[in-house]
């Protein structure tokens, strides 16, 4: 398959008169726009190929699933404005991830680790939006408030963990698909809580937004494992955050590289 016939197959699962697509074959990105919310988006092509490659028409299922999520978001916040504090969540990214929206207005966000950065998303139920220096005035509350909010917030998030052991190792998955499962990383109480019950070392993985893996660590495979594990994440989940593990340790997170014959590297970096 190649872009012309994915955006055949997306134009074909969203047929509707308001969509209007751009397609730029010099950057192999398409511009969708939303006639009557005047809004839209951007949407690169050979990501959505790689991800087709692995996981077939389920990658198809998943992008329009967004694109309609995000134009009803869209759709609610012209009709009911936004929402109150108590919806406002943090989320990881990656710090590749773009730094302003698509109309140019900054993100808000916060230095975490070398690898991962801090944004702030106002819930709107199925699906979230985030925050960006534009919104501040309509929200009603400044930039420490919304902050201070969502890591409030965040310690409610629920932490129910399925087990699995592996060679001695243990790992525990936290995989509620609320869209918050990555931002279990930023409850310092739950961590300093499960270090507490961590016999070997205790690494923490967030390879995309769905998923928090917690590793009990006692030998040596049990890094290859976290490896392999954290790496098959990373190439299925729909918002990739980092393929890197890290090791936590008195409420630090410090990032890992896992090599060959189980050796391993620390980078050097802000870890908060």
């Amino acid at each position: 398959m190649n872009s012309e016939q994915l955006l055949d197959i997306l134009k074909e699962h969203l047929p509707s008169d308001h969509f209007q697509w751009r397609f730029d074959r010099k950057t192999d990105k398409v511009r969708l726009e939303h006639a009557v919310l005047k809004k839209g988006m951007d949407i690169s092509l050979p990501e959505i190929l790689v991800k087709y490659e692995k996981k077939k028409d389920a990658a198809i299922e998943e992008l329009v699933h967004i694109i309609r999520e995000t134009f009803t978001a869209m759709e609610k916040e012209q009709t009911e404005g936004f929402v109150s504090s108590s919806a406002i969540y943090p989320v990881i990214r990656s710090t590749s991830f773009p730094k302003e929206s698509a109309a140019g207005q900054p993100f808000l966000m916060k230095d975490h680790t070398a690898e991962t950065r801090i944004y702030y998303a106002l819930d709107l139920g199925t699906t979230y939006r985030l925050i960006d220096e534009g919104m501040l005035a309509a929200i009603g509350l400044t930039e420490v408030e919304i902050m201070e909010s969502a890591m409030f917030r965040v310690r409610s998030l629920p932490t129910a963990m399925k087990r699995d052991e592996v060679s001695d190792n243990i790992y525990y998955f936290i995989n509620n698909n609320d869209g918050y499962d990555a931002s279990r990383l930023l409850n310092s109480a739950f961590l300093k809580e499960m270090e507490g019950k961590i016999e070997g070392h205790m690494t923490v993985s967030v390879p995309h937004q769905d998923v928090l893996i917690i590793g009990d660590i006692r030998n040596d495979t049990g890094y290859d494992v976290l490896a392999q594990m954290a790496m098959h994440f990373f190439t299925t989940g729909s918002v990739p955050i980092t393929s890197l593990s890290f090791v936590y340790k008195d409420g630090k997170l410090e990032p890992i590289f896992i090599m060959a014959k189980n050796r391993l590297a620390r980078r050097e970096g802000k870890n908060k």
